[in-house]
């Protein structure tokens, strides 16, 4: 059960592959011969990590569980409409915007003929449909939320078939979804850098003989393949070029003997990647703000009296909230400090998650004149717009400019609120890169209250002008 009931999403991923390295210390394991398993909650973990890490599986076999959130929770039925970035922020764990990604894993779903979280192997079968893929099922008849005793026995046997036949080391065809660098890579194919974050982004690449690549993409403005040097499929005394959206970038031997091969695609034209300098997202360090807590981190509470009582008392109080609700949701201690005690060794190792204002926090006033934000006794400003700062705080997530390996969040735990709670299909990032609260609208169980701006910052961490706005089929 590990971190409470988030289905090895978010913090319980991270404890998730934690456990597994520990097994692979411990045990001989065959890494082509791992099969992944799970039913109801486990289901939904397994539907999730099938669509993001498929190339660890040899085969994944969900039972009934969760695919995606808003149909599972019939949101439109009940007349639940999230705001923009909300929704785009759906699309990170819902494995049915990610049906290209089961070509790399084989997938074989369960539920019971009169289970209602069949509904997740019925939008998984429609989704893969849509992109010319078959879902292998198996329906327990007359059966409602449990495994039926014959059904489980063929499961059991196709899943022990497969895990014998094991996975390719490397496949000859990658196909590829994601719609944040958190999530970059599968097989061979990573992505380091997309145009637009939360946008769909693809790559479709295959090996075509011993010295070519052939690559199509949308979205993505970086990419790394990466092969082994050992057993790979490229002649080591040979060029490779790879052709990439009807452009051709030709690699020289040594890239072949090291089997990586790095592009960019500057103003339409892909070419050999070099250095990049400067501030960019990349995976780990692309928000939203809830990714800080998929990493080591140290909650800094306020110290001092606040720029004004009512702005205070509220980051106090979601402080004290960050708090309590780590240890309700995910079952640990949150490192805690006042900003006196925040050592060298802890802005080099950890995400800051500071609590306060410029006057009440001085690490907040430390970082504030480089991070993207005004904020005065009399006035905040966020991407050009003012605020009235007795009544307006700022949440955001941003590279941290004392360690910019690292992340610094301003006035935000994680993002899901006391009602998400009750399901764990709820338990998805409700908050972008950035927003401003208006403490005159106290929260709610189910929401921060009245957020009179939110979104995401652009590639390089910039502001856009539409707040990165999108629209979400």
């Amino acid at each position: 059960y590990g971190r409470y009931c988030c289905a090895n999403k978010l913090a319980g991923e991270i404890d998730l592959f934690e456990a597994w390295d520990a097994v692979k210390d411990q045990y001989p394991i065959d890494p082509a011969r791992v099969s992944l398993t799970g039913f109801s909650m486990g289901g939904g973990a397994v539907w999730h990590l099938a669509a993001h890490y498929g190339e660890k599986w040899c085969v994944a076999s969900p039972g009934a569980g969760f695919s995606e959130s808003q149909r599972f929770l019939r949101l439109k039925e009940k007349g639940e409409v999230p705001p923009w970035y909300e929704s785009a922020l759906y699309q990170l764990y819902n494995a049915t915007d990610h049906p290209e990604n089961f070509l790399n894993c084989h997938t074989i779903a369960y539920a019971g003929e009169k289970d209602g979280q069949k509904q997740a192997g019925d939008v998984m079968e429609e989704a893969l449909a849509k992109v010319g893929l078959k879902l292998e099922r198996f329906i327990g008849p007359n059966t409602e939320h449990k495994y039926e005793p014959e059904t489980k026995k063929q499961i059991d046997a196709r899943v022990e078939e497969l895990t014998k036949q094991g996975k390719e080391a490397v496949p000859q065809r990658v196909w590829f979804t994601t719609y944040s660098l958190r999530y970059d890579s599968m097989q061979w194919v990573t992505v380091t850098g997309l145009e637009r974050h939360w946008r769909k982004a693809t790559v479709d690449a295959e090996v075509a003989g011993g010295a070519a690549i052939n690559v199509k993409t949308s979205n993505v403005a970086a990419l790394l393949l990466k092969f082994p040097t050992k057993n790979g499929p490229f002649a080591p005394d040979k060029a490779v070029t790879v052709n990439v959206d009807g452009q051709k970038v030709t690699f020289p031997t040594d890239s072949a003997l090291v089997g990586m091969f790095a592009l960019r695609k500057t103003d339409g034209k892909w070419g050999v990647d070099s250095t990049q300098t400067g501030l960019r997202k990349r995976h780990g360090l692309q928000g939203p703000i809830d990714d800080a807590f998929m990493d080591g981190f140290v909650v800094v509470k306020p110290s001092g009296a606040g720029l004004h009582d009512k702005t205070a008392g509220w980051a106090a109080g979601e402080c004290d909230r960050a708090i309590d609700h780590w240890r309700k949701q995910f079952r640990g201690e949150a490192r805690v400090k006042v900003p006196a005690d925040v050592t060298d060794e802890d802005i080099a190792r950890q995400n800051l998650v500071l609590f306060g204002d410029p006057r009440s926090n001085p690490l907040i006033a430390r970082v504030l004149p480089k991070l993207p934000v005004e904020w005065t006794n009399d006035r905040l400003v966020v991407n050009g717009q003012s605020f009235a700062a007795d009544r307006h705080v700022p949440v955001l997530i941003y590279p941290n400019p004392l360690n910019p390996r690292k992340y610094v969040v301003l006035n935000s735990g994680f993002t899901f609120r006391e009602a998400d709670a009750l399901n764990n299909a709820r338990q998805t990032p409700k908050l972008p890169d950035y927003a401003v609260v208006d403490v005159q609208t106290p929260p709610t169980k189910l929401g921060w209250g009245k957020l009179p701006k939110a979104g995401f910052f652009g590639e390089r961490w910039e502001w856009q002008k539409d707040d990165g706005k999108i629209d979400v089929p």
